[in-house]
């Protein structure tokens, strides 16, 4: 299976202090959020909702290669990703 982002978009929710993101398997999407404290381990500085965005931009890569590897241990259609997620 391989997911795509079709677009790059995402939202910062500070309730879930994360950041929402969907990328597609085939026709179907797949939500994620990734935690705050993953994105601060790719880039120290996230802490501010504008910070947590720019480093989801910078770790794009990092973070579909996380997603793919949660997508694979079971298909469900929603997904938090950790830090222990991004240093696998």
């Amino acid at each position: 299976m391989t997911l795509i982002f079709l677009n790059r978009s995402c939202s910062f929710d500070g309730s879930r202090n994360a950041v929402r993101f969907s990328v597609y398997d085939g026709m179907f999407e797949v939500r994620f959020l990734i935690e705050t404290n993953a994105l601060r381990t790719v880039s120290q500085g996230a802490r501010s909702e504008d910070e947590c965005l720019r480093a989801f931009d910078i770790a794009g890569e990092a973070i579909l290669d996380a997603a793919t590897h949660a997508y694979g241990r079971g298909g469900k259609d929603r997904h938090t990703l950790t830090a222990q997620d991004i240093h696998r």
